[in-house]
């Protein structure tokens, strides 16, 4: 099946299930079900060809989120990364999320990328990253790898900027069930961790149990997450009416950065209104020198995880 457009978008069915992959940054531009002839959007979309609002569905690695300065101190050398967040001062979201990645297979329910990571500025650590896309009777399951292409341990960490929507639904109107227990208080002008991760059991944060999203701002990394009996621990974004839409990670993602963006300032979205971002990440902001679930991969090392998304009946 070719890709449909210049763009380089690869669609993908499953049953009721609909999605499409883009080659920039392997980025999940839309993911659906159709009820009865009705298509029910469970992922944020963006027109094909254009730049994605807030980087939506991108890969982000070899690190999520933030790195403080754009410097980390790793396997006994000094590392400047380029700032590509200057007005915070930060190397942010990793150096694949604006390049394009190399198509590997392309079936009726199944897309396979692939991109490999070479030297830049503050990073000697040669790397091939892949992604797989596949829709199945339970949605859509996400399988990442890493291998280290080079000589020496590399430091890698693994973020989506995934987002989650159930229908037309305003985000208002829409309840939240968020399985964890610790959050990790962050600077709110630079967006970087000021302290140990606190507990949110009766707080604000604590979404345990299915709260109302109306008047809920986050731009917050969650951990200590609850892992269900097959190892997968599950977001669930549920309508007033209609299925609930469910983000699950396996036991690989330790964190879930969680964000709301607003229309009058983000500049997304703004026929929707306000738009809920589910990020699994593997490690939170600045990891690679706080060393908090960094991952190193020895010479020749393959490393993979999966997430996963899916539509439960209304």
């Amino acid at each position: 099946m070719p890709a449909t457009d210049v763009a380089r978008c690869y669609p993908i069915t499953y049953g009721s299930y609909r999605a499409e992959v883009v080659a920039t940054g392997a980025g999940l531009r839309s993911f659906e079900r159709d009820l009865s002839g009705r298509p029910w959007q469970l992922t944020e979309s963006w027109p094909a060809g254009t730049k994605p609002p807030l980087s939506a569905g991108l890969v982000l690695a070899p690190w999520p989120n933030r790195i403080a300065d754009g410097r980390f101190y790793f396997d006994g050398i000094d590392h400047e990364l380029e700032l590509t967040e200057p007005a915070r001062h930060n190397a942010s979201h990793g150096l694949v999320r604006r390049r394009e990645w190399t198509l590997v297979e392309h079936t009726e329910h199944r897309v396979a990328q692939s991109i490999d990571v070479g030297l830049h500025k503050g990073w000697p650590y040669p790397m091939r990253l892949s992604v797989t896309h596949d829709l199945g009777a339970d949605g859509l399951t996400v399988t990442h790898t890493a291998t280290n292409t080079g000589t020496v341990p590399a430091p890698y960490g693994l973020g989506i900027h995934s987002f989650v929507r159930a229908g037309d639904a305003p985000l208002d109107e829409c309840t939240l069930v968020l399985p964890a227990g610790v959050r990790l208080p962050t600077d709110p002008e630079r967006m970087l961790p000021v302290g140990p991760p606190v507990p949110v059991r009766g707080t604000e944060f604590d979404f345990g149990t299915a709260r109302s999203l109306r008047g809920v701002w986050l731009d917050t990394p969650f951990s200590s997450l609850g892992y269900d009996f097959d190892g997968r621990a599950r977001t669930v974004l549920q309508p007033p009416d209609g299925p609930a839409t469910v983000l699950w990670i396996d036991a690989d993602f330790r964190w879930l950065q969680v964000f709301t963006a607003d229309p009058a300032h983000d500049q997304a979205y703004p026929d929707r209104g306000r738009a809920l971002a589910v990020e699994p990440m593997t490690c939170p902001p600045d990891a690679f020198n706080s060393g908090i679930d960094q991952i190193v991969l020895a010479p020749g090392q393959t490393w993979s995880a999966q997430w996963g998304m899916t539509s439960l009946a209304g």
